[in-house]
């Protein structure tokens, strides 16, 4: 006898499939809109944003850009401001975690909930006073002017995280480890941090994601056109080809491709670290 069996095609599995349809096509458009204008003419762009090519494919689009030394800088400040937002949240995140979630200690709920607030307010809302911040420590035009507040907001998600992460731990596990002649700090070297690396890999998705994503704090903090990243390079691009939107989208395209490369990558890490897979069986 057959074990397995075919899902019943119900009403509400119907409709199920049709909102997810719905969402996909909606979510992707733009990003079909976008790749379908790289490869064309300007001219068939406006007359028809979702057509395809009628005189072949505009690779030209492509090749004037990556040709261009304007845009190999922007490219290289986006990963330097990524890479070192990545590894300072990884940084501070992981030991932050650890301590609210297996050290008890006077005031730790107050913290946590001070930790927690971080969560309510996104960059955008406190642009000002991170602003009036910035030029007090004198980092307008300055790499770190918008990689310190991208740590900063990313913090409470990130640590948030890894707390959950961490407390899934067994105590058994740690009082085996001091057992065994481990410290504090050894228990979290040799078996919290070990351990949490599918956690780490997610803030680290995500983080990476935000950080390439990133424009409008490095539109207010940097002045300096030789410091742009790729997001505000959209910008300075727009404006010397004026209306050659042909190739600003083939520059859109460039811009999302290694995101969504790495978002893919590391999808399932994601998936292990936010609910803590390895730990649960």
């Amino acid at each position: 006898m057959d074990m397995t069996s075919t899902p019943k095609l119900t009403f509400s599995r119907v409709l199920m499939y049709l909102f997810v349809i719905t969402v996909a096509v909606i979510m992707f458009s733009p990003i079909v809109v976008v790749i379908l204008g790289s490869i064309r003419t300007t001219g068939q762009f406006m007359s028809n944003p979702v057509g395809l090519p009628i005189t072949g494919i505009q690779w030209e689009n492509y090749t004037d850009i990556v040709m261009e030394g304007d845009f190999w800088r922007a490219a290289s400040n986006s990963m330097r401001i990524t890479l070192t937002t990545t590894f300072l949240v990884v940084l501070i995140a992981c030991p932050l975690a650890a301590i609210f979630a297996r050290v008890n200690f006077k005031g730790r709920s107050i913290f946590f909930n001070i930790l927690s607030i971080g969560l309510l307010f996104p960059l955008v809302v406190a642009i000002l006073p991170v602003f009036l911040q910035i030029r007090n420590l004198g980092l307008i035009n300055s790499y770190w002017g918008v990689i310190l507040p991208l740590v900063t907001f990313a913090l409470p998600g990130s640590t948030v995280i890894l707390i959950g992460f961490f407390r899934a731990i067994p105590d058994e596990l740690e009082d085996a480890s001091y057992i065994d002649g481990c410290t504090t700090f050894g228990f979290f070297r040799h078996v919290l941090f070990p351990l949490a690396r599918p956690a780490l890999a997610a803030i680290a998705t995500l983080t990476v994601v935000t950080a390439w994503n990133e424009y409008f704090l490095s539109l207010v903090v940097l002045g300096d056109s030789s410091k742009w990243p790729l997001t505000l390079g959209i910008m300075q691009f727009q404006g010397q080809y004026g209306t050659e939107w042909a190739k600003v989208m083939a520059y859109v395209t460039l811009l999302i491709i290694p995101a969504v490369i790495f978002y893919l990558l590391a999808e399932r890490y994601i998936v292990t670290g936010l609910t803590g897979g390895e730990l649960k069986g």
